[in-house]
């Protein structure tokens, strides 16, 4: 496994683990490296200093895994367990709770709503002009459709996405 700083075209850094670097690119390619927080697939590794181990002095100065470390009150954490093979996150935990929080959004609107295909931009100028009953929709539009229904005041929200949907 290779754990890469990366950057997005906005400027967020974030770090991501891949198997291999030929994955990275494969991944990278084909769109499926987003930024966590704004989404944005434009992403390119950041500069990074390589770990490597001192052969002279024996252990790196670092902490040992599993060593209790010092909380903001003054305590001090529960010691984890002492392994080689101590778990680490891909995700930090807000960034995973929040794709919970979008996940179960959508999922909610995906329950509570028609699927209305192509029709959505028209169907939905005809709810805002009076034509049809107001109903909870979803479906496809255009970029082109979406901008006129919003030039019209006509409120469309895209569903959210997250990048494990793309896979």
């Amino acid at each position: 496994m290779i754990r890469y700083t990366l950057k997005c075209d906005e400027g967020h850094e974030f770090e991501s683990w891949f198997p291999s670097s030929a994955s990275y690119d494969t991944q990278r390619a084909r769109g499926l490296v987003t930024c966590p927080t704004c989404n944005s697939a434009k992403v390119d590794k950041a500069v990074m200093a390589p770990s490597v181990a001192r052969t002279d002095k024996g252990m790196p100065d670092r902490e040992p895994v599993g060593a209790p470390t010092s909380m903001p009150d003054g305590g001090a954490a529960a010691e984890a367990p002492s392994s080689e093979a101590t778990p680490v996150a891909m995700m930090a935990r807000p960034d995973s709770e929040l794709r919970t929080l979008i996940r179960q959004l959508r999922d909610h609107i995906v329950a509570n709503s028609d699927d209305v295909g192509d029709s959505f931009a028209d169907l939905a100028r005809k709810m805002h002009d009076g034509e049809i009953e107001h109903r909870p929709i979803r479906g496809e539009a255009t970029v082109e459709e979406v901008k006129a229904l919003r030039e019209d005041e006509v409120e469309v929200f895209p569903l959210p996405v997250l990048p494990e949907d793309r896979n």
